[in-house]
């Protein structure tokens, strides 16, 4: 019984650190920033778009980011998203190493959504 214990406090800090994680690393101000013509920037798999999105967001899957050549405009402003909110960080860090400077993290879907629903 100890045991299951000890498993399952050390499952609820990983999970409270990873939310935390998560919200630290969410960029402020994104409703203003969509308002203002960012493009929402899905990088799950096309499977995991088709299942549901946010509505005017573009697709493009994490994996297709290493390409060297993007459909994307380096000029324009893009709010990575994603499923959980980790693809979505390395999605903006890989776009910022191709010299994308004007791209921003919007962690996963259910978050953005409320933020863009709450006017954050």
């Amino acid at each position: 019984m100890k045991t299951l214990g000890i498993i399952f406090g050390s499952c609820l800090l990983i999970y409270i650190a990873y939310r935390t994680y998560r919200f630290v690393n969410l960029d402020k101000g994104l409703k203003r920033k969509i308002e203002h013509g960012a493009i929402i920037l899905d990088v799950r798999t096309p499977a995991e778009y088709k299942t549901g999105h946010i509505d005017g967001s573009l697709n493009i899957a994490l994996s297709r980011l290493h390409a060297d050549k993007l459909p994307l405009d380096k000029e324009k402003t893009y709010i990575t998203v994603c499923s959980h909110g980790l693809r979505s960080v390395r999605a903006m860090n890989l776009l910022k190493e191709k010299g994308y400077r004007k791209v921003f993290n919007g962690g996963a879907m259910a978050d953005l959504e409320s933020e863009i629903k709450d006017g954050k």
